[in-house]
């Protein structure tokens, strides 16, 4: 049984706390759990709490963009070449992996105490890794920047969540993923002017001033209150989750930093092992007293269905997007700068689109807004599918604005649809849940795209075989195209990296066509309101 009441009413509180404790009495407690409060008061201040939260955010992705500009300075000067794919997989392996405890002890023991924790991981982490003077320091640094960052995002929205009521949620969170751009744009020219002028340590130790006053806002303007009653941690379910997605997790990154394949032994046992280790999590799961992860998550259809559309759209999307700048370059000509700039048209579309859907799915019912957003991405990819030697930049950018235009629904959207379908003791794990798939689905679609890619351009330049200069493959493989070539050459070796390209869009195509199926299947309702008379939140689980 769930009881919820508004602080308005406090003598209706009273008598149903009254009635829990009186049926405890009776002796109908075998399944009583726990009694839980947690309340953002009315004295909060919403404008300190939501910049602080935006710096947090912010300045977590923006150290992600400038750590990659400084990476081959930082990797000249501590020697540490074959370790150079660990600093970001090792980011995104403890990111993910703590993501959904954290998620849960926001949930037990409060968004603003778990949040100003994670804020402190990360400024500790960053410490670590700016004092570094060998790559092991600077991976165990870049691992604890990683669990801090694992909680930034997905609290920062629980706490947007119960701080406002729900039509200036919708139009906040619906800026948030257009703002993650700042970064974006600003990333490779400070760490290009940190390393250049002043050292690369500083691209780390930057973080101190600006995460402390993040936590500054958020501790300053956040007011609080925690039950007392005493809390559960499912350390078996916590412990098994991390192993699981460890295992995992550890496929990708060994790929793309070992050489293994995905047939390979290892990476076959390590995936057999996750499996395993997932199995006896649900096992586990069923019997905790407070799950990490409740199990009765997944039987809420939105949950379900949201979690599935975000790691099939990672799956499918972010290899192609990743590695487009290799297309752009090596067939279309353009520099590092400009091919990297070409993927603002996704932003341009999605920015607009994400504000208008902000506005709407108050309004409409939301899964006839991803049912018509969810059809551009199809067009986009079926565009995408026909690049070729002779595609302009103007054809890009078409293609690139038409996928952020049908995406934007994506940005806040789900997470709002998320924190509306549960109840407020679930927020937490519920939004660390789904955004856990998507971290999933973005990390194992990364690895098998680029998996693809390099085994369609080995194959077609192969093919090209006795054409080709004497121990020239390898470096064409890679877009290093030797200076001199026959012009027919040069042709054939730029159609094979389209040919590749294209192959890799058909597939992201059929991907893009299951999430448009998977939109049907969530509930055709419109967001209301659960309660806009106050900040607080107030549940009470009598199981």
């Amino acid at each position: 049984m769930l009881i919820k009441a508004k602080k308005s009413n406090p003598f209706k509180f009273g008598l149903n706390k009254c009635d829990m404790l009186l049926k405890q009495s009776l002796g109908r407690t075998s399944e009583a759990t726990f009694y839980e409060v947690i309340l953002i008061e009315k004295k909060s201040n919403k404008t300190l709490i939501l910049i602080g939260l935006l710096i947090g955010l912010i300045f977590a992705e923006l150290d992600e963009t400038i750590v990659s500009t400084a990476m081959p300075t930082i990797i000249r000067e501590l020697h540490g070449l074959s370790l150079y794919g660990w600093v970001a997989g090792i980011y995104m392996l403890t990111l993910t992996m703590f993501m959904p405890i954290l998620g849960k002890l926001a949930d037990l023991y409060g968004r603003r105490r778990i949040y100003l924790i994670c804020i402190g991981l990360f400024i500790a982490g960053s410490i670590v890794s700016g004092m570094a003077s060998s790559m092991t320091i600077l991976l165990i640094g870049r691992g604890i920047q990683g669990i801090g960052a694992g909680g930034l995002m997905p609290l920062a929205l629980v706490i947007i969540g119960e701080a406002y009521p729900l039509e200036q949620r919708a139009k906040i969170q619906s800026l948030f993923g257009p703002m993650m751009i700042i970064p974006q744009l600003l990333g490779p020219t400070v760490g290009g002017y940190i390393v250049g002028n002043i050292d690369w340590h500083w691209v780390f130790l930057i973080n101190i001033p600006i995460g402390l006053l993040a936590a500054l806002f958020v501790a300053k303007g956040m007011r609080e209150s925690i039950g007392n009653e005493k809390r559960y941690i499912d350390w078996a379910g916590a412990c098994t989750l991390i192993l699981a997605l460890l295992s995992l997790l550890l496929t990708p990154v060994l790929i793309d930093n070992q050489g293994y394949s995905w047939s390979s032994p290892i990476i076959i046992g390590l995936l057999s092992l996750s499996a395993l280790l997932f199995a006896l999590l649900v096992w586990i799961e069923a019997k905790a007293k407070e799950p990490i992860i409740p199990l009765h998550l997944f039987r809420n259809r939105n949950v379900v269905v949201l979690s599935l559309l975000v790691f099939i759209l990672m799956l499918g999307i972010m290899g192609g997007m990743a590695t487009f700048p290799f297309f752009a370059q090596h067939v279309m000509g353009l520099t590092p700068t400009e091919a990297g700039y070409l993927s603002l048209a996704f932003m341009a579309g999605a920015i607009p689109a994400s504000i208008v859907n902000g506005f709407l799915i108050t309004r409409i019912a939301y899964r006839n807004l991803f049912i018509v957003s969810f059809l551009l991405p199809i067009a986009g990819f079926l565009l995408l599918t026909q690049i070729g030697i002779g595609t302009t930049w103007i054809y890009i950018v078409g293609a690139f604005f038409i996928l952020g235009v049908g995406l934007g629904a994506l940005f806040g959207g789900d997470n709002l649809i998320v924190q509306e379908s549960v109840d407020s003791k679930d927020s937490g794990i519920a939004l660390s849940t789904v955004q856990l798939f998507q971290a999933l689905g973005a990390t194992i679609g990364l690895s098998i795209f680029g998996s693809l890619l390099s085994k369609h351009i080995k194959d077609g330049i192969a093919a090209l075989g006795s054409r080709l200069p004497d121990g020239a493959t390898v470096n064409i493989e890679t877009g290093n195209i030797p200076v001199g070539l026959p012009a027919a050459v040069i042709n054939d070796i730029k159609q094979v990296f389209s040919l590749a390209f294209q192959n890799m869009f058909v597939i992201s195509l059929v991907f893009a066509l299951a999430a448009f199926v998977l939109c049907w299947f969530l509930k055709k309702e419109v967001l209301s309101k659960k309660s806009d008379e106050g900040l607080e939140t107030e549940t009470g689980t009598v199981s």
